[in-house]
């Protein structure tokens, strides 16, 4: 069966809940439509985060950020929407999560959002 988009985060118990570590991910080919033309935004978006009782399966976050590739978000919203996501799937102890857009019209827009 071939891989499809999906907006549910999978999850997998903490091998590790008593100690404070921090989980990195980069991932450099994310895509959502603008808006406003229609047009394709690339971006990277970074996720920084220390978890709790809860990880993120890999598979699983690449289909839901692969979800986003034929939908109209701004950047803001949907850095702030990943975020989101993320928080009510893991309940992390910290998470930071970066949408760096690629340069369109003259401007490249990084958005920063965090939890708590």
């Amino acid at each position: 069966m071939p891989t499809r988009p999906t907006r549910r985060l999978r999850t997998f118990r903490n091998p590790t809940p008593e100690r404070d570590y921090e989980i990195a991910m980069d991932c450099p080919e994310f895509t959502c439509l603008c808006p406003m033309t229609g047009q394709p935004d690339f971006a990277t978006v970074r996720i920084r985060y220390v978890p709790d009782a809860l990880c993120v399966e890999l598979k699983s976050l690449k289909q839901y950020l692969w979800a986003y590739r034929d939908q109209g978000h701004f950047h803001e919203a949907v850095t702030n929407r990943i975020l989101d996501d993320l928080v009510r799937a893991l309940k992390p102890r910290r998470i930071e999560v970066v949408g760096d857009f690629f340069v369109r019209g003259g401007i490249r827009t990084v958005v920063t959002a965090r939890h708590p």
